[in-house]
């Protein structure tokens, strides 16, 4: 449990430090991989919207990843227990796709839609369920496995 709590820490702390989506350039002035550049003229105006949306991603993984994971730990102690671990995976789910559709970049709202798509799709899949027992596969589903579901949209924010 204490390497849950702790894996959910650096998590959160590597998320939220890549959900600004900025960082400072020798001129003082934000870069966003992948971003267009001041150079760039009109579109210059993105890495704004970028980080906006990156922020708000970053309060949804926030506001959701305890309860995701204390409704996971409370699962493996208690079976009958599931209901809660498929609303709290449900509600991370909106918060991600919340997050992102009023994105003004398309692609970003595709991959939010993604990402929250998969994410209700096990939310709704008792085999996923009924495969976490332990508390190591409660740390497997919110390291690796998290973050392949939520890697669609954190590459915009990295």
């Amino acid at each position: 449990m204490r390497r849950t709590i702790r894996t959910l820490l650096v998590s959160g702390v590597l998320l939220s430090a890549a959900a600004c989506g900025t960082a400072t350039g020798p001129s003082g002035t934000p870069n966003v991989a992948g971003a267009p550049t001041a150079a760039s003229g009109p579109a210059a105006a993105a890495p704004g919207a970028l980080a906006s949306t990156c922020e708000q991603l970053g309060q949804a993984y926030s506001t959701n990843i305890a309860a995701l994971a204390e409704s996971l730990t409370t699962l493996v102690n208690d079976r009958k227990a599931v209901a809660g671990a498929e609303a709290s995976l449900t509600a991370f789910a909106g918060a991600v796709a919340d997050a992102t559709k009023g994105s003004d970049d398309a692609q970003i709202k595709a991959d939010g839609k993604k990402a929250a798509d998969t994410m209700r799709a096990k939310a709704a899949d008792k085999k996923f369920f009924a495969g976490i027992k332990t508390a190591a596969d409660v740390e497997r589903t919110m390291g690796p496995t998290l973050t392949e579901w939520m890697s669609p949209v954190t590459k915009h924010c990295s």
